[in-house]
């Protein structure tokens, strides 16, 4: 068993708070120290926001959970510090395979364009994410960051009120009261949070229930992810395979919807199944074991007063298409540098509503796609099985068959298409780069774009003409002039100018566009930068 388990990365220690005569106030307070939590607190410390993470816990997650990271999730860790640790000891891949029967079907290539500082996706335990966010944590603590981890500190009562939250917490010394002008929640599917808030999660539950078993065995097997329909090792389910570090492979198979589910985790049961799909032969150990059911629900608001759900708190999706902690990162995206402008004063309070609306927006396309890849893997009819089994069989031999195949649609960076906090596209340019799109890497010589692009709004232009700064309405955005003269790869007139001959992007700080033009105008990239924070 990985030791890593064991380790208390933030043991309970007294907190001064509770000693205080009256219940001391933070700026923010987020409950839950999992990835979406944790990467909540890293990017406002990283801006100077006062921080204060409570956990019921003291250690990582048991078991490897959340195994499949997007390149949109490593280009946002990026910014928190945390990508380079999670790449050099997480699996890289960009092939993935389809199986029916027992013969292979067709295969995919998820990065089949270079010009990227990341892999498309890497497979890495949860619980080296955790450990590689806590690492930074204590890295910014010790530059003297506002941040603070309170382990085994459980919230067990939350009042709210028009200016601040209050809550109740329980630690192994007694409770204590504590004050915060906002609340994150991402206390996970289950969030107590959102229980004692009387809130809930609205959607669909399916009936099918699938195994996990992360198993530690030397294998053969490529890094790609492969996907089986009606395997002949789990007849009429389907199964999927995945490497991990450390010799580690995520296994699932499905089980279907009337089983027990405490009696299909027993070794006894779960071995035999291991052994049909690996052979008798082959040697391994089983590390970690659980059922889920899948589910595709959220709640009907991301924001309640002061209080904010991100992450499954707020969202819960299937596992296939690797949406669930993905997605979460793209919250806390979202979310921390809209809160940041609305605690310093520059944007109003109302700017927080458009990270309600921009992630329901991401929820509803992530639970879509999600829906969709469950009533594909798991028909509902023999008509629908036998339309699938159809469209499989063509995927072998014509490729206009492969996209109806759905194995689990993976995870993409959302677009936030009619958000009000766009303005008008003014440029006859790439889809990918339109207004909401978040922005795609390129190489600069010997560096790429998006670093240059992170954490403050930008005017990026590209053999075009504009002011080096502007200032309106509190907020400095600083040109970063490029030229596709200087783009050996033509990966920045692909990705950003297509026909055009010049363009001006408006970038925001989580990098998602918001305006975009042939040429400079200064009126209209004025009203894009009050738009952008909520003032128009």
């Amino acid at each position: 068993m990985n030791k890593i388990f064991e380790q208390p990365l933030y043991a309970y220690a007294r907190s001064p708070d509770q000693d205080a005569p009256a219940p001391v106030r933070h700026q923010v307070i987020v409950i839950g120290a999992g990835p979406v939590g944790l990467a909540a607190a890293i990017d406002l410390a990283q801006q100077g926001v006062e921080v204060v993470v409570l956990d019921d816990n003291d250690k990582v997650s048991f078991g490897s959970r959340a195994i499949c990271f997007a390149q949109r999730t490593l280009e946002i860790s990026d910014r928190l510090g945390c990508a380079r640790p999670m790449v050099d000891r997480g699996v890289l891949w960009n092939t993935g395979k389809v199986f029916f029967d027992d013969r292979k079907v067709y295969e995919f290539n998820l990065q089949p364009d270079e010009g990227y500082a990341h892999p498309a996706f890497i497979n890495l335990q949860q619980y080296y994410f955790e450990q590689f966010m806590v690492e930074r944590v204590r890295a910014l603590q010790a530059q003297g960051a506002p941040l603070e981890i309170r382990g085994r500190n459980k919230v067990e009562a939350i009042g709210t009120h028009d200016d601040h939250v209050k809550l109740e917490v329980e630690t192994p010394e007694g409770s204590y009261t504590v004050e915060a002008d906002w609340l994150i929640a991402c206390d996970g599917a289950n969030s107590p949070t959102r229980r004692m808030l009387g809130l809930d999660f609205v959607g669909r539950v399916f009936e099918d229930n699938f195994l996990i078993a992360d198993v530690i065995m030397e294998a053969d097997f490529p890094t790609e992810r492969w996907f089986w329909f009606d395997p002949p090792f789990n007849r009429g389910q389907s199964a999927l395979l995945h490497k991990q570090p450390d010799n580690v492979w995520r296994i699932d198979l499905q089980l279907g919807w009337d089983i027990d589910k405490e009696r299909e985790k027993r070794p006894e049961n779960v071995i035999p199944r291991l052994k049909a799909m690996l052979g008798e032969d082959v040697q391994f150990e089983l590390e970690w074991v659980s059922i889920y059911t899948f589910q595709c629900r959220r709640m009907e608001k991301f924001r309640h007063g002061r209080v904010l759900f991100a992450g499954d708190s707020a969202h819960q999706v299937s596992p296939f298409g690797a949406r669930g902690a993905n997605s979460g990162l793209q919250d806390t995206d979202n979310l921390c540098w809209k809160l940041k402008m609305v605690l310093d004063g520059t944007a109003p309070d109302s700017l927080l509503d458009s990270y309600d609306v921009e992630r329901i927006h991401g929820a509803d396309e992530n639970i879509l796609n999600s829906t969709r890849s469950t009533d594909f893997i798991t028909p509902k009819s023999e008509m629908s099985r036998i339309l699938r089994d159809a469209v499989l069989d063509l995927s072998e031999h014509y490729e206009f068959a492969r996209p109806l195949v759905n194995s689990g649609r993976l995870s993409v960076p959302c677009t936030y298409d009619g958000s009000l906090l766009n303005s008008a596209d003014a440029l006859n340019g790439p889809a990918e780069t339109r207004p909401g799109s978040p922005c795609p890497d390129a190489p600069l010589g010997d560096a790429f774009l998006l670093p240059k692009l992170a954490g403050k709004f930008t005017l990026l232009t590209i053999d075009a003409d504009a002011p080096d700064r502007i200032e309106e309405e509190g907020v400095t955005v600083e040109r970063l002039a490029l030229s596709v003269k200087d783009d050996r790869t033509l990966a920045l007139k692909r990705r950003y100018l297509g026909d055009a001959e010049g363009a001006v992007y408006l970038i925001r700080p989580d990098q998602h566009v918001a305006a975009r033009r042939d040429s400079y105008e200064d009126n209209a990239f004025r009203h894009a930068i009050r738009r952008a924070i909520g003032k128009e």
